[in-house]
């Protein structure tokens, strides 16, 4: 004898969502009081580099550095994001599948030439700053966006394509309807390694005067500061984990609502 399924409201009840045991707020939390709270571990650094007279980068404040290293690789991987999701797009229709070697060709250019070339280009058209920067992270964080666009467009299911056909969309609509929607886990694991390697590529930045969390690193280097490196260091790997566990969660919710 088969027994039915027990009414919803004798079921067990679902799980929620426990905050103590989520170790993204713990990451989170621990980035903020890192940030926020290297200025009270001067003594800590004092002690472990006796031999420094300042052993503790005051310079600039960390959350200013921060904030200016999240606009710096925001930015750049924004321009990313959208000319390699275009360009996927391009190529995966029949009008520009006759490009696809080209583009590929170019956004692999763009990975493999070294950052510090390009800002060695950059700097004497742009000047020192920003903009320079800016332009070598994203040509940096192409390729891996493109590459996950053309695997999530071709992954489309052809009965999806054929069902949407033949509710009478047409190739925009389905495009924007279909494709994407379904491409969507596997385009945001591309932007996931996209943002999370220019989160530490940016910090090199510094090097022609922009900002960033990389500012320490350098000064640090160039001045035999070790204590200077170590702080720099340490949180700019915190918030690319940060940044890498947040969106690994906004790809997993995609790839539920695609099932769903």
């Amino acid at each position: 004898m088969t027994l039915a399924a027990p009414p919803a409201a004798l079921a067990p009840p679902r799980p929620g969502w426990r905050p103590w045991r989520d170790p993204l707020l713990w990451l989170a939390l621990g980035f903020a009081v890192l940030v926020f709270g290297l200025p009270w571990a001067k003594p800590i650094f004092a002690a472990w580099f006796p031999q420094l007279e300042r052993p503790l980068y005051e310079a600039d404040s960390f959350p200013a550095l921060v904030v200016a290293h999240v606009v710096l690789v925001g930015a750049s991987s924004a321009i990313a994001i959208v000319v390699a999701v275009a360009a996927g797009i391009f190529v995966t229709r029949p009008a520009g599948a006759e490009f696809r070697g080209l583009v590929e060709t170019v956004t692999t250019m763009g990975q493999t030439f070294p950052p510090v070339a390009v800002l060695a280009i950059a700097v004497p058209l742009l000047g020192f700053g920003a903009w320079p920067a800016l332009i070598a992270l994203s040509l940096y964080g192409l390729l891996p966006v493109l590459e996950n666009t053309i695997a999530g467009l071709e992954q489309v299911s052809p009965a999806a394509l054929e069902a949407a056909e033949g509710m009478g969309m047409g190739a925009t609509r389905r495009l924007v309807s279909v494709e994407l929607p379904l491409a969507a886990p596997v385009i945001m694991a591309g932007i996931r390694t996209s943002v999370t390697i220019n989160i530490g590529t940016a910090a090199i930045a510094s090097t022609v005067g922009a900002r960033t969390l990389g500012t320490p690193i350098i000064v640090g280097l160039n001045g035999n500061n070790l204590a200077y490196v170590i702080q720099g260091a340490l949180v700019v790997g915190t918030l690319a984990v940060l940044v890498d566990l947040a969106l690994g969660r906004l790809t997993q919710a995609l790839q539920s609502w695609k099932r769903a």
